[in-house]
């Protein structure tokens, strides 16, 4: 009988997971088990720290503080820009990637902004991650650990990380006069 295979430093891990915040809110659920390399760039460090050589069918509960997750809030992630530079639907929790044309040159190209109000006359975007400055509590469920193939171990992950902040293009419609394609919000 083969014995359970540890979780180690370059492996593969399916796991599930409830994710609230310190007051019970309840942030996230994967209720079906998700792929994800173990020294990678999948999960937080601090999550891998705490998997390493726990097996199939263990449960890790962890505190994360922000700086072992999405950091502290940063305001000078925060950036107020005109109105018309943006397409006429949108809405608060709208992510777009990188700003559009004619807005603060000073921002960072690299980073996901969502829309965090609507004036008549400006928009306010918010380049830090939706759960920066939150101090997190995970539950974690282990279903299987296998060993990871040379493949994703040199790409460095499956592409299914923690929070990932991936914003998918909307198609351009008749709507919007043609104008580039929006990025709709993450839910």
């Amino acid at each position: 009988m083969k014995s359970p295979m540890p979780i180690t430093s370059q492996c593969v891990v399916a796991l599930t997971w409830t994710l609230k915040d310190t007051l019970g809110e309840e942030l996230d659920v994967l209720e079906e088990p998700v792929e994800f390399l173990i020294g990678g760039t999948d999960l937080l460090a601090r999550i891998e720290e705490a998997l390493q050589g726990h097996e199939a069918g263990d449960t890790v509960d962890l505190h994360l503080e922000p700086e072992d997750a999405f950091g502290d809030y940063d305001d000078s992630l925060l950036f107020l820009e005109p109105r018309h530079l943006f397409p006429e639907k949108i809405e608060e929790g709208m992510g777009f990637e990188g700003l559009p044309a004619g807005c603060n040159p000073a921002a960072p190209n690299d980073r996901l902004f969502f829309i965090s109000d609507i004036y008549p006359d400006h928009v306010v975007l918010d380049a830090n991650h939706p759960l920066a400055g939150i101090a997190l509590r995970i539950s974690i469920r282990v279903h299987a650990v296998r060993e990871a193939s040379v493949d994703e171990i040199g790409s460095g992950s499956l592409g299914t990380g923690f929070f990932r902040m991936d914003v998918p293009a909307v198609e351009e419609d008749e709507e919007n006069g043609g104008s580039p394609p929006q990025r709709p919000t993450l839910h």
